[in-house]
């Protein structure tokens, strides 16, 4: 692989930022990326950076997109949001046969953007047929293609199972056109991401459209990347998400601190001790959860491009560090929101949204105290050291 690819896309993210920080406010009113956002994005090729090489994306390694994701988050949250979430989409080319992904992926914009785990297609001849309705679709106002993943039922109505007796899942793909979209995404929150509804009726669905997702016998792709399940790729990415909102946030409170004197006295803030012992804390949290992610994601990728296999252990760690790294970053962004006193509150300044999509994010399943549960069972479990 190509590591250059992958180092440019970060660059390139870091390029587009001023650009993005400036459309941001038209991006919470709209709710919706801006059309110029959208073809800076998609003109520094950064919807591919999870594109499988063969088809002209990056197949960039985890370290590389969750930096990508990071430069973006610092301009605006949601188009960092969105970002990820597209990019991970992709990633189910490695599923399809060549001529398929190509119609997906090649055809322009060539974003794909899905929503929740819901719902059923029956099989009929050489295909399924669905009618449903899935939410939470982030992306999905940019995209061309949507998807959804869904149980699937014999032609008789019963249950598909596979060889081990679960129920069959597999992810359909369809043009954005056949879809009805429901403007629903109206949240405190990552206001931006439109992550709206789309409900599909009687719809047919070649075979060729209904692939395996995270099945690794299914993929079509050599490259590990594609050994990595899409819900910890979410995780990784979600998370770097976070520590983009929190570097922003807490560099407008030290930014501001620097310029800033206290109400009823004339000393600056920068001189307050408290106010010095407080960044330097808060930094300190910060930069421990950052190495805390990427060491983390960076042991694991180590494993699984030296091995091929992505293990329960390295599911186990992913999702621990994900969650600790978001719920870590949310503190870091209490701190600096308080620290900025009433000047947080006004629109006018860079704290009060960032306040709320970092609190939209921690509401979503990557952040899951339940977790911590999943981890502490299986430590106690395992009789292994911990550490280990």
């Amino acid at each position: 692989m190509d590591a250059t690819v992958g180092i440019d896309l970060v660059a390139r993210a870091r390029a587009i930022a001023p650009l993005i920080a400036g459309e941001a406010g038209e991006i919470e009113r709209t709710r919706r990326l801006t059309p110029s956002v959208v073809d800076a994005l998609i003109g520094n090729g950064l919807y591919r950076a999870l594109l499988p090489q063969s088809l002209g994306g990056s197949e960039a390694p985890p370290d590389i997109f969750m930096q990508m994701l990071e430069e973006i988050a610092k301009a605006d949250a949601s188009t960092a949001w969105c970002l990820g979430q597209n990019s991970v989409c992709a990633m189910i080319a490695a599923a399809l046969d060549h001529e398929t992904a190509h119609e997906i992926f090649n055809t322009a914009p060539g974003i794909l953007a899905w929503g929740a785990v819901a719902h059923e297609a029956r099989a009929v001849e050489d295909g399924y047929r669905v009618t449903a309705r899935w939410d939470f679709a982030s992306g999905s106002r940019q995209a061309s293609w949507l998807g959804a993943h869904v149980r699937i039922a014999n032609a008789d109505g019963t249950p598909r199972k596979t060889a081990d007796g679960a129920p069959e899942m597999r992810t359909i793909l369809f043009p954005l056109a056949s879809a009805v979209m429901h403007d629903v995404w109206q949240a405190i929150g990552l206001a931006g991401t439109g992550t709206d509804s789309y409900e599909v009726k009687d719809l047919f669905i070649p075979d060729r459209f209904a692939v395996f997702r995270d099945v690794p016998s299914a993929l079509r792709e050599p490259g590990p990347l594609y050994r990595l399940p899409t819900g910890s790729t979410y995780s990784l990415g979600f998370a770097a998400v976070s520590l983009g909102v929190a570097r922003a946030t807490l560099d407008a409170a030290i930014a501001l601190a620097r310029a800033k004197h206290q109400s009823l006295a004339a000393s600056a803030m920068r001189d307050n001790q408290a106010v010095q012992g407080l960044i330097g804390r808060t930094e300190g949290d910060l930069r421990a959860a950052r190495a805390y992610l990427y060491a983390t994601a960076n042991a694991m990728w180590r494993d699984l491009s030296a091995t091929g296999t992505f293990s329960p252990a390295h599911r186990s760690a992913v999702r621990l560090a994900a969650t600790w790294t978001i719920q870590q970053s949310a503190k870091v962004v209490d701190t600096a929101y308080h620290m900025a006193g009433a000047t947080a509150v006004f629109r006018s300044n860079p704290f009060e949204r960032r306040f709320r999509d970092m609190h939209a994010i921690t509401q979503q399943i990557q952040a899951r105290d339940t977790h911590y549960e999943d981890e502490g069972k299986a430590i106690l479990a395992s009789g292994v050291d911990a550490g280990r």
